[in-house]
């Protein structure tokens, strides 16, 4: 894990050279010992970074941080575990480490995030606090981001009815920000967690909460937007989400109501489907159909199947329904051929597509 750590403190590189040069060493200890004649040969590295990674002076600095993780029991998650988030790993720009504190599965079988203004009314409050006791039946991570308003509100909400929810930080483990908050998060690494890109020594900068709002994004099935002003860290998140094809759910508010101004915005502009109440996530994301017994389908209709479809079909068979994520993560197959592979078959009305991006069998 050192090396991993390291290869995030070398200067002038970032989670996509990391996860380049890691395709082609094969680890991040392989990239230290290559030789700089190597590393230029690697496509998008060039004389300038390779020298960078040469000459770094970064085990130091990753001795400290790992011997601050050690103290403090943090798990490092690199892109390559097998525990890193599925959903998030999908997403291109994802963080090549993460720093993780609780005991929440990052993989849970079904995620949403809950985002929103910092100016949060009563109105928004309680329809967190509805939201989250309306998918109680169903397991769900919470994911927030920990601020003022909204994001503290569902965590609040989800702590009180004993339901798993992560606080994804714009700073390292090694504080709190806002310190008022300090109590919130100690009470969520029970059944939750905390979780940041940033290593020790990070200061909570203005720069780093819209990295941090790709995690939220990325970490999710859906995100939900509770009272938004049309400019703000809750609607980067929506249009994040919406660049990584989640699915997007806004709360709607008064017209005049400066704070419900960026989720009638996306509403109107179908960037955000309208929620009123907890069953339209269940509808839009299919889970009431996720639950439902299937009928066992014909072996018959298998019979012109080519080996990659069967794979497709023996999986969703197994799972009932499943989500194209995780059936990437089994078959370990690049997305566009999955992709192609889910048309054929939907074509061929073997396996019918619900919301939220979930297959079943027809």
């Amino acid at each position: 894990m050192l090396h991993n750590i390291a290869l995030t403190f070398v200067k002038g590189i970032g989670d996509i050279t990391i996860k380049s040069l890691i395709s082609y060493c094969g680890s991040a200890e392989e990239v230290f010992k290559a030789k700089q004649s190597h590393l230029e040969k690697i496509p998008g590295i060039g004389t300038k970074t390779a020298k960078l990674i040469v000459n770094h002076k970064a085990f130091e600095r990753a001795e400290q941080e790992l011997a601050f993780i050690e103290k403090y029991k943090i798990q490092p998650i690199f892109y390559t575990d097998k525990n890193y988030p599925k959903r998030l790993k999908n997403c291109a720009d994802s963080p090549a480490l993460l720093y993780f504190k609780g005991k929440a599965n990052l993989n849970n079988q079904k995620t949403v995030a809950i985002v929103g203004t910092r100016n949060a009314s009563n109105y928004g409050k309680a329809f967190c606090e509805k939201l989250i006791d309306g998918l109680k039946e169903h397991n769900v991570l919470i994911v927030s981001g920990l601020a003022y308003g909204i994001d503290v509100a569902a965590h609040k909400s989800a702590v009180a009815m004993n339901q798993p929810t992560v606080g994804v930080l714009g700073h390292g483990l090694d504080r709190i920000y806002p310190a008022l908050h300090r109590s919130v998060a100690e009470s969520m690494l029970a059944n939750g967690g905390l979780l940041t890109e940033f290593p020790s020594q990070t200061n909570p900068d203005r720069q780093n909460f819209p990295k941090r709002n790709r995690i939220i994004a990325g970490l999710a099935d859906a995100v939900i937007v509770v009272e938004a002003a049309k400019k703000g860290g809750a609607l980067i998140t929506a249009e994040i989400a919406n660049s990584y094809n989640k699915d997007v759910f806004a709360l709607p508010g008064k017209i005049d109501d400066e704070f419900s101004e960026g989720c009638n915005f996306l509403i109107k502009t179908n960037r955000a489907n309208l929620i009123t109440r907890p069953e339209d996530i269940e509808y839009i994301m299919g889970w009431q159909a996720n639950t439902a017994v299937q009928k066992p389908t014909s072996p018959k209709l298998f019979a012109d199947l080519n080996k990659d479809e069967l794979a497709v079909v023996n999986i969703i068979t197994q799972s009932g329904s499943i989500a194209i994520d995780d059936l990437q993560l089994q078959l370990e197959m690049p997305q566009s051929k999955l992709a192609m592979l889910l048309l054929n078959l939907e074509m061929q009305s073997v396996i019918i597509a619900l919301p939220g991006r979930v297959y079943r069998l027809n």
